[in-house]
């Protein structure tokens, strides 16, 4: 099977230099580096933050926030009361 793929020039040169060091093709060294990156078993990925840990709030809702202007008002619903009135009335 054929597939294009964009190496970035610094490592085609590196696995070029090697194969004419060693005496083989782009060709067998690509397929002998990607052959020994897949006998073992996987590795996970070291555990990155998620997307919702990194986001940033738009800062005018910051601001808000920090000022408590979107804090609960007493006799306000929580939100599971809400859920549990839309769940419970069948109609749209």
């Amino acid at each position: 099977m054929k597939t294009t793929i964009e190496i970035p020039e610094p490592l085609y040169k590196k696995a070029k230099i090697r194969a004419v060091e060693t005496g083989q093709t782009l060709r067998q060294i690509v397929l002998r580096s990607l052959e020994r990156e897949l006998e073992g078993p996987p590795t996970v990925a070291e555990a990155g933050s998620s997307y919702w840990a990194n986001r940033k709030l738009h800062p005018d809702f910051e601001r808000l926030m920090k000022s408590g202007a979107l804090a609960p008002k007493p006799g306000d619903r929580s939100i599971d009361e809400i859920v549990a009135d839309v769940k419970a009335d069948p109609e749209p």
